[in-house]
């Protein structure tokens, strides 16, 4: 009777979570397709015009190629030099990684206005605001999502493959390339979507390391907000969120697919 009890109380709390996750979701995309311009929370029939008109404003579709073109190459650039960090830490002394994890997770701890402020004025007394030192100020902050991702796939490696192929005479570089990295590619993959996430959803970093005029989705919703949030606004953000959706599945069956083949291939040694 408890058992039964404790059950479907956890049932209805999983419900519970999920309808606050998803309503608000399933509210946006709703109101993407409503023909109601004034009120929202009005059903006023069935429209794609949100959609017609996204094609068709510039503003829009300028933030959007800017947030995608920011996190794309933030998080590319990241990727890169979070991976060479934590392939670097291999041979290190155990107070040396310590040092650098500890560093590592300090943009983590830290709050996003306070990075975003303390970068503003790092890049004003140097430089002008520009798309640059946005790139620059999301790979800072973005590259220990990276790290975090990544540094438990290398303590999972074998170093015995890698050892293995200098002894053949391989370079170091061509180990590396061909030994180390396929078998760390899922945390690389890992951190490469998970920075991509964390820069494309950023606003307090963005906004204060931005040159005046240039926008990104964060920002430019931030503005419109103050005089009221367009249409095409909802049918980007549900364009998006499918988007998103239709990777992730890809992703998890690609994943499925693998550690079932490597629970076979384990079976069958």
């Amino acid at each position: 009777m408890v058992k039964g009890v404790k059950k479907a109380a956890e049932r209805v709390y999983m419900v519970l979570i999920l309808m606050l996750l998803y309503i608000p979701i399933a509210i946006l995309i709703v109101s993407s397709f409503n023909a109601s311009e004034k009120n929202k929370a009005v059903w006023g029939g069935f429209t794609l015009r949100a959609y017609k008109d996204l094609i068709g404003d510039e503003t829009v579709m300028g933030a959007l190629y800017n947030t995608l073109l920011l996190a794309g190459g933030a998080s590319l650039i990241a990727t890169v030099l979070g991976t060479l960090v934590c392939i670097g830490m291999i041979n290190m002394r155990k107070r040396s990684k310590s040092l650098i994890m500890g560093v590592t997770q300090i943009p983590l701890l830290n709050s996003d206005i306070v990075t975003g402020i303390a970068l503003m004025l790092l890049f004003t007394r140097v430089a002008d605001l520009s798309f640059a030192t946005m790139l620059i100020a999301h790979v800072t902050f973005i590259i220990p999502y990276v790290v975090l991702s990544v540094y438990p796939k290398v303590l999972q490696m074998n170093l015995s493959t890698y050892e293995a192929a200098l002894d053949l005479g391989a370079s170091h570089f061509y180990a590396m390339w061909k030994v180390v990295v396929p078998e760390i590619m899922p945390g690389i993959l890992s951190g490469f979507l998970l920075a991509f996430t964390m820069s494309l959803d950023d606003f307090s970093v963005t906004y204060f390391t931005k040159a005046p005029g240039l926008n990104t989705m964060s920002t430019m919703i931030n503005a419109e907000y103050r005089k009221g949030i367009q249409t095409e606004i909802y049918a980007l953000s549900t364009i998006v969120f499918v988007v998103v959706l239709m990777v992730l599945f890809v992703i998890n069956r690609r994943s499925e697919k693998a550690n079932k083949l490597s629970e076979e291939s384990e079976a069958a040694l």
